[in-house]
């Protein structure tokens, strides 16, 4: 089993081990996601929130998109892998396969540990295709968001984390480790992404932290945790200081 569709697993087998007196009492978790263009270094700030929030007592978990399930791995390897000449997924089959790699990933995992009270972070979420299939490909973002709220049952994050770059350093960083996405889409496809995510935080202010991507790791972490105080309440910086994390 790969080591996230693993991780999923534990989660599960740790979510449906506690009590339900245990889960009411811890109350509902909160969802907080990481979006950007490629490169922006959102796997390695969700580890490093992660951390944090362990080192001052909550229980947090970092799950992946399209992937995270056993089922969405296989869908991961079919959108982002490169494959053979003449293999070609359309813009709408993109939409529909991380939607569906979406929907198992909130029913089997983020919706079990939301209600056992745990925090979920996620790197992706619904943002991505409304910026990557939507403003990149041009479909229309009301039928993206149609799909979004079927694919989710109305699921949103408490808190989006928006690692914002410009679109040739980010792809600059994924050099060696390209995807599908950085070799056969072209870069005003990239930078209509970028402005599109962009785009999306401009409309909901309230929900969304804009980081700049180009700051060092140590200072991304720092605003990405005074970002997730504001949602958790500022208490969570002094536990987290008490105990020595960073």
């Amino acid at each position: 089993m790969r080591p996230w569709a693993a991780g999923a697993k534990a989660t599960l087998h740790a979510v449906t081990g506690m009590d339900s007196t245990a889960q009411r009492r811890r109350g509902r978790g909160r969802f907080i996601t990481f979006e950007g263009p490629e490169g922006a270094g959102k796997t390695t700030q969700a580890n490093e929130l992660r951390a944090w929030l362990v080192a001052a007592g909550r229980d947090a978990i970092v799950v992946r998109e399209p992937g995270g399930t056993p089922a969405g791995e296989r869908i991961r390897s079919l959108l982002l892998d490169v494959h053979d000449e003449g293999f070609a997924l359309g813009p709408r089959t993109d939409a529909l396969l991380f939607n569906a790699a979406r929907a198992q990933l909130v029913d089997d995992v983020i919706e079990p540990a939301l209600a056992a009270g745990i925090i979920v972070i996620s790197t992706r979420f619904a943002d991505s295709t409304l910026a990557y299939q939507g403003e990149g490909a041009g479909l229309a973002l009301d039928d993206l968001r149609a799909l979004e709220r079927f694919a989710t049952n109305g699921l949103r994050p408490d808190l989006t984390i928006l690692l914002d770059l410009p679109v040739e350093l980010g792809l600059g960083r994924k050099a060696g480790e390209e995807t599908r996405f950085e070799i056969s889409f072209d870069r005003p496809f990239h930078e209509r992404v970028r402005q599109g995510f962009l785009r999306l935080a401009s409309d909901e202010p309230g929900r969304f932290a804009i980081v700049d991507g180009r700051l060092s790791r140590d200072e991304v972490a720092r605003a990405v945790r005074t970002a997730t105080a504001r949602l958790l309440g500022p208490g969570i910086e002094r536990v987290a200081a008490d105990s020595g994390a960073r």
